[in-house]
């Protein structure tokens, strides 16, 4: 089984967030980045395959050169080979329309993406790759077992869980629940030491339509001041939320 897992670039959630140019394009210096943490539970469930069912993985991104140290850490976790399409990952139909081009000419079996990235959450591109290539498609998957070309899937849905059973070749957008966070992999030195051995092939990026545009950033207003009232004060307390708070 050949398993193709895309890889977001993301900032680490702990990075300081400004912008730069009157608030229309992200100020990356000083931050942080990370494989994009929905697609690390991918990239996990992925390498269980790989160990499991002898399954080859390899990783895919659209980016410039600066986001091959993610690609390295993907493959010192397992990944046999990485792949960055070298374009500025302007919108998500521009990145669906990359990896689509990357994932016809590999013939994979089995696409993993996150269901979304948590720097932009448009929750666009799963959707977007099957709909080009005409693939069947899973969005929110919490669970995966597939024995030869059957596939059996659990996904989140509005209050509950659905099971279902469909067939390769299948793309999926995964998330929290396709492992447990406890299972994600930390690359040791062995693993860093391979991934530098490990292939990382660079494509050029094919023309597509850049349809969306991010005009302006702003950030949300900072928290108000917090007002503490005593545990027995319970009618200051329901004077606040009446009067000033109006929750009640």
């Amino acid at each position: 089984m050949k398993i193709l897992v895309c890889i977001s670039h993301v900032p680490d959630t702990t990075s300081k967030i400004n912008f730069t140019n009157g608030d229309s394009e992200f100020d990356t210096a000083g931050v942080q980045y990370v494989i994009n943490p929905n697609d690390e539970f991918g990239l996990t469930r992925a390498i269980w395959f790989q160990e499991q069912q002898g399954a080859n993985v390899t990783v895919v991104n659209v980016g410039g050169p600066d986001t091959e140290p993610t690609l390295r850490k993907a493959l010192a976790i397992g990944a046999n080979e990485a792949i960055r399409v070298n374009a500025n990952p302007t919108d998500g139909f521009f990145v669906a329309k990359q990896l689509a081009e990357v994932i016809k000419n590999g013939g994979y079996d089995l696409v993993i993406a996150g269901k979304e990235s948590l720097d932009y959450n448009g929750g666009m591109v799963p959707g977007m790759i099957a709909g080009i290539l005409g693939s069947n498609f899973l969005n929110s998957c919490t669970g995966l077992t597939v024995d030869g070309n059957n596939v059996k899937a659990v996904r989140e849905i509005d209050g509950g869980k659905e099971t279902v059973s469909t067939t390769l070749p299948l793309i999926i957008g995964a998330q929290k629940g396709l492992v447990e966070e406890k299972d994600l992999r930390i690359p040791n030195m062995r693993g860093i030491m391979t991934a530098r051995t490990k292939a990382l092939t660079i494509l050029e990026p094919v023309d597509a339509a850049v349809n969306t545009k991010a005009v302006k950033f702003e950030k949300p207003a900072p928290k108000s001041a917090v007002k503490l009232v005593s545990a027995d004060n319970l009618d200051e307390l329901i004077n606040l939320l009446h009067n000033e708070a109006k929750v009640i």
